[in-house]
């Protein structure tokens, strides 16, 4: 039988993945049951196990829903305004210690299930793709050569925040935002993030990109195995159900 959207079957699924993030939060992932998930969401424990089986599967879903929920990109007006702006929601998440309790425990739960890793990186797919459209804006407005690889500007603006929480447990505020976002600015004019950049099997100018990239922001990339790795481990912003930047929910 096929579910109706909005039936039943939707609100018993929006029940269990708002329990499953609030297991994460007060337990952590190592911590959840099944049935704890069930008991806070009110439904019986074999509609869980039905559905999803695993606690694995549960988190894999959760971030499956949350990159679902739709993100207004910010609109500012400039490429710095905006990336500020997504920056700034990042930062106001995790300067917030209810806020950055979902985020951070689905950062623990991708360590240590691969469900939850490949959803993570489904989510950051979207979200990536979303943020893009600040650069492509900029683009169009003549503040950026048309080869600028947006993902990757967006990447270098978020990268620094999450040195700061992931590696070295440092206070993020919005005066790191802005100046997170100023040298992400300031790279993709310089043409350190092109195209050209991105991947494993870069030429030698990619190559010579990154390297400089490194040079612009040494400490705040290029910890803890590079900055947009670093970003591509965090939590869940830009946007979405666990929402740092845009936490519906959660981030």
């Amino acid at each position: 039988m096929v579910s109706r959207p909005g039936g039943r079957s939707a609100r018993v699924r929006a029940a269990v993945l708002a329990a499953t993030y609030a297991e994460l939060a007060e337990r952590g992932h190592l911590g959840m049951t099944v049935e704890n998930v069930a008991r806070r969401a009110g439904v019986h424990r074999t509609t869980v196990y039905r559905r999803w089986a695993t606690v694995e599967s549960l988190v894999a879903d959760a971030l499956d829903h949350s990159r679902e929920t739709p993100w207004e990109v910010p609109d500012t007006g400039s490429l710095e305004g905006d990336l500020i702006a997504v920056v700034g929601e990042v930062v106001d998440t995790f300067g917030d210690p209810v806020a950055r309790a979902v985020p951070v425990a689905v950062v623990a739960a991708a360590l240590h299930s691969t469900p939850a890793r490949e959803a993570k990186r489904r989510f950051y797919a979207r979200r990536h793709a979303e943020a893009a459209a600040v650069v492509e804006r900029a683009k169009a407005r003549g503040e950026l050569p048309a080869e600028v690889d947006g993902e990757e500007v967006v990447k270098l603006a978020c990268a620094p925040v999450y040195h700061r929480v992931f590696v070295t447990g440092e206070p993020v505020d919005r005066a790191l935002a802005e100046r997170s976002a100023r040298i992400a600015v300031h790279a993709a004019r310089g043409g350190f993030l092109n195209g050209s950049a991105r991947g494993g099997d870069q030429d030698a100018q990619g190559r010579a990109g990154g390297a400089q990239q490194r040079e612009v922001v040494p400490d705040a990339v290029d910890g803890g195995g590079g900055g947009a790795e670093l970003h591509d481990r965090a939590a869940l912003p830009p946007g979405g159900q666990v929402r740092a930047v845009g936490a519906q929910g959660g981030q």
